[in-house]
This record gives structure tokens, sequence and C-alpha cells, in this order.
């Protein structure tokens, strides 16, 4: 299957037809969200809680368990992988992070920020994810959904193929992808 990258944060697709762009999200808001969960809950904030969401917020989209640990180890060393896993589970059981699986058998996290919608191209041979952002798409959906008197509440579009850099270095080497 090839070498496997990480997502890299500053490849995204850029609609053309639309200059659509989205202000940052309100973290406070998020901050909120889970500090009212965490009462309910009966839960502490804890220094290394508080750093993993911290850094969760700074991270690009689509961070997996693994890579966010990573980054928060920059910070603390003494930082377990159970710990992390736990408040990402955390964030996304009270809806400020959703939980994505792309077919590649890992989980990976991003933002709730239902302002900021889009869909992803996932690559096969490199696993990068690409977001998308394609009002027409949106539109027929909606659509459709009419058509068949569904009320839409949500949805996921992920298309599945082989990136630009892949098939470059598919036809520099002559392998078929």
């Amino acid at each position: 299957m090839g070498e496997r990258r990480a997502p890299d944060p500053e490849r995204r697709l850029v609609n053309e037809s639309s200059d659509h762009r989205h202000d940052a999200p309100n973290l406070e808001h998020f901050r909120e969200r889970l500090q009212e969960h965490m009462a309910k809950k009966g839960l502490r904030s804890t220094d290394q809680r508080r750093l993993i969401v911290e850094t969760f917020f700074a991270a690009p989209n689509h961070v997996s368990i693994e890579e966010l640990l990573a980054q928060v180890r920059e910070q603390d060393p003494k930082v377990g992988y159970a710990t992390v896993y736990r408040t990402l589970k955390l964030l996304a059981e009270c809806g400020v992070a959703f939980e994505r699986k792309f077919g590649d058998g890992l989980t990976r996290y991003e933002l709730a920020d239902d302002e900021a919608h889009h869909d992803h191209l996932i690559c096969v041979q490199c696993s990068s994810i690409t977001e998308f952002e394609e009002p027409r798409i949106e539109t027929l959906q909606e659509e459709i959904a009419h058509r068949y008197g569904f009320e839409l509440r949500s949805h996921k579009h992920e298309m599945y193929g082989v990136c630009p850099d892949c098939l470059k270095a598919a036809a520099a080497t002559g392998k078929r992808n």
C-alpha cells in the first residue's frame, strides 16, 4: 500500500466557485460546553486534561490519539495514552469533538464546529485527507431529503480514491494504482 503519511493540515481543496470562508471557531463556547458536561458528571478539570483539550483545540483537523499524545508530550512527557484517550472520548461525548473513521483502522477527532461543515476526500494509498466544501452537494442533499419527506439532521460525505501525489508517484514509477 505504500508509505503512509499524516494528513497535511495546509493541504485543502479550495472551491473556486465559492469564496465562502468561516471565521475561527468560538473555542470559549466549546470550553463552556465541556465544563458543563464535566460538572454534570462530577469530573474535575486537571492540569493534564486542560493541556490535552487546549492542544486538541490548536491541532489540525483529523488528529489521531497517537498524534495528539505526541503533541501533548512535548509540553508534559508524563501524560499517558489512556489520559488522552479518555479526554478525547469525553470531548466526543459532550459534543465538542467528532470521531471520524476513514477506513484505515484509526479513529481521528475534529472539532465539532457545525458552522464549518466540510466533506472529505480520502486517499486509499497514503491516507491523506483533503477537506472540501461544495455548496452544490449541500443543496442536492437537502433537495433529496425534501423529496423523500426526510428531515435532515446531519450527514457526512466521504470520497475514497487516489490523491494527486500518489498518482504522480505511480506515474513516475510506471505502476498503476
